[in-house]
């Protein structure tokens, strides 16, 4: 039985804290969209025009409350995992059983899992099939969606499997150098799932083929030569067979690195858009932002495996939550528990420093093509196809946003490439 004390007392609080700040920042992101969501910012005359614009502020007002109704939800199983009694029940069933540590513990962790996989299912589906549909944005099936969604469960379970059964394994014979080998285990997994993602997992989602336009290929090709970056191909995907958005990206790690584009983008924007749009991913390539939020992330690990070695064997959270017994992988979730409101608020941390990297691969993307121009053009186009919020608050920005707000980020162009011009 849950005992009322102290850690469950900062906990409950600090849970509580966290939930309501995030409906605090969702309900001022909306006012302020009331307030000024009417107005056409003056980076966007010409682009966006007032029906535009009353669908973006729809699109983002019933996004928020879906996401915050969802993440109100999420918060709730929580709770009832934690605090209704079924996880001692639970376990006292696999004690029962006479299972090694190992498949214990993937017992375990198996039915949260599924419990989250279960509630997210019809999350899943009114986004995609009533928000995502009313605004002309999801083109998919239901049989596309649920072979999607089996084909993710399967994935996730095999690779999921293997990382906590490796790391349960060291917990159990490294009694007291777990964490560090976890850590460096927590590492190479995340190494080889981006060295995997684009050659084994994407292609099972979407279609991947080279591009079809030499002339863009070519330009491409050009400007990666300019810089000597080498990549094992550019590809286009189908994702117009599920959903209108627009995107490009860079994928994978060492020989496995590859340009990605949406077919949807490659039928909406221009050669010069598209070709400014991966100068800037190039440049968060020469900026090394993926490495140094590799190495910002696992320090961060480090340290909050290194605080779960210490608290693993913490006899008050056993039984704050109602164990009788100390068992190390039921402590790996507890501790996962009691982190997760804590985490929130570094939040706007992660956030800036994002922020920071977007702006230097902005400046390269200036200098690489020599006007920024393009760039500003591609943002206010990718704005206008994704209905993208054009007047969130600044605190809301501030504390969530990982790219700068776009009228900033645009006039921050406009003025680049003003003073590029200037200069010769």
């Amino acid at each position: 039985m849950v005992q009322f004390n102290v850690l469950l007392v900062f906990f409950l609080v600090f849970f509580l804290i966290s939930s309501m700040f995030r409906w605090y920042l969702t309900r001022l992101n909306i006012n302020h969209l009331h307030k000024f969501g009417h107005t056409v910012p003056d980076v966007f005359e010409g682009e966006i025009d007032g029906e535009t614009l009353t669908r973006i502020t729809d699109y983002t007002i019933d996004s928020s409350h879906f996401r915050s109704f969802a993440s109100f939800t999420d918060d709730l199983v929580l709770l009832f995992i934690l605090l209704s009694g079924f996880l001692p029940w639970y376990v006292n069933i696999i004690l029962s059983h006479k299972l090694n540590f190992i498949v214990s513990g993937l017992i375990f962790f198996a039915v949260p899992a599924f419990i989250g996989f279960l509630v997210e299912i019809p999350f899943s589906l009114y986004s995609t099939f009533v928000i995502e549909k009313r605004y002309g944005f999801s083109t998919i099936t239901l049989k596309l969606w649920v072979t999607d969604l089996l084909k993710s469960l399967v994935i996730s379970a095999i690779l999921g499997g293997i990382l906590l059964g490796s790391f349960l394994a060291l917990m159990h014979y490294a009694e007291t150098t777990w964490w560090f080998w976890g850590w460096l285990l927590f590492a190479f997994f995340q190494l080889l799932i981006l060295w995997l993602y684009p050659i084994f997992i994407a292609p099972l989602f979407n279609k991947y083929e080279p591009i079809q336009d030499q002339e863009l290929k070519e330009r491409i090709i050009s400007i990666l030569e300019k810089v000597g970056l080498k990549i094992k191909g550019i590809y286009q995907i189908d994702a117009g067979t599920r959903s209108k958005h627009t995107n490009a990206f860079f994928t994978g790690v060492g020989k496995t690195k590859r340009i990605v584009l949406y077919d949807t983008l490659l039928a909406t924007h221009s050669g010069d858009e598209i070709v400014s749009v991966l100068a800037h991913e190039i440049g968060h390539w020469k900026k090394h932002h993926i490495l140094k939020q590799l190495l910002l992330i696992e320090t961060f690990s480090f340290l909050l495996f290194y605080c779960a070695y210490r608290l693993i064997d913490w006899g008050f959270m056993y039984q704050t939550f109602g164990f009788d017994q100390n068992i190390q992988y039921v402590g790996l979730f507890l501790l996962s528990a009691l982190f997760k409101p804590l985490s929130f608020f570094f939040t706007p941390l992660m956030s800036k420093i994002s922020r920071k990297f977007e702006e230097e691969a902005d400046y390269y993307a200036n200098w690489l093509i020599g006007s920024a121009k393009s760039l500003g053009n591609a943002l206010k186009r990718l704005a206008k196809d994704n209905l993208a919020n054009l007047h969130p608050h600044p605190f809301y920005a501030w504390f969530y946003y990982s790219h700068p707000p776009l009228i900033d980020r645009i006039t921050r162009l406009q003025k680049m490439d003003k003073e590029t011009k200037e200069a010769y």
